[in-house]
């Protein structure tokens, strides 16, 4: 953690409105340093081509930070390498302790909570969220931006790639969510106290019990009341509210 006699760095985070940059919003809030945030509109769906002066992939989120004796500023891209940089320098109350006791520096000598935190950082963006977003763009294909006299083909084209891939794929990730969920030993995904694994998955968790995808609240009710109760804390409402404000919009997920 910093010191309050260390200089603060310049934090910017560019923020695109409809992104999963919310979760960075919230994570420096954990964080409690100064931050900026500057917004983007999407262009056609798409991040506008300001944001590739800032980092050459022109995607969000991307923070910036500019620290006391640099000449130029830190960009970082990515939601789990920035979450991993902010967390390391700012909040390390965020990281499950690693070590078992007297298992210091051996292979296997790592907590289970510190295990399912390196796990879910990495997860939630590697298997999770390609697997929602694919069936997202994929069921594009038979909404009402498709020409009307096609739309029967590729409903129907679609409705096979869901019943025959996507479908099967995410409901292996709700299955294996739901028994996570049950033996974290605790209201987390690694026990008792919220981590960064947490805030990274928010967002795909909070999305498909939004009504986002198809999503039985019955059956996978630990999800459900995870989700719940992400929603009930009280940084992550402020960073809703945050970007509500700074945008005049109403938060929404997908």
């Amino acid at each position: 953690m910093s010191t309050a006699t260390e200089e603060q760095p310049k934090i910017v985070l560019h923020w695109l409105e409809k992104s999963r940059s919310q979760r960075i919003v919230w994570l420096l809030e954990e964080c409690k340093v100064p931050y900026e945030i500057k917004t983007y509109k999407r262009v056609n769906r798409l991040a506008p081509p300001e944001l590739k002066k800032i980092h050459p992939l022109g995607k969000s989120p991307v923070i910036t930070i500019q620290a006391a004796g640099q000449t130029e500023p830190l960009v970082l891209a990515e939601s789990s390498a920035i979450s991993e940089y902010l967390i390391d320098h700012f909040a390390k109350q965020l990281v499950p302790a690693q070590w078992k006791e007297g298992q210091q520096g051996k292979v296997g000598g790592e907590t289970e909570s510190w295990l399912r935190y390196r796990f879910y950082m990495h997860y939630c963006e590697g298997s999770f969220m390609s697997s929602l977003l694919l069936r997202y763009l994929i069921n594009a294909l038979a909404g009402p931006e498709v020409p009307f006299l096609i739309r029967p083909v590729t409903r129907l084209v679609v409705g096979k790639m869901n019943e025959m891939f996507l479908d099967p794929n995410i409901k292996t990730h709700f299955d294996f969510l739901e028994q996570q969920l049950a033996s974290s030993g605790g209201d987390y995904l690694c026990g008792k106290e919220i981590t960064g694994a947490d805030i990274m998955m928010s967002f795909p968790v909070l999305g498909v019990t939004s009504g986002s995808f198809p999503f039985d609240n019955e059956k996978y009710s630990q999800i459900k009341a995870y989700s719940e109760r992400l929603q009930q804390l009280d940084l992550y409402k402020t960073s809703v509210q945050k970007v509500e404000e700074l945008t005049g919009e109403k938060y929404v997920l997908l």
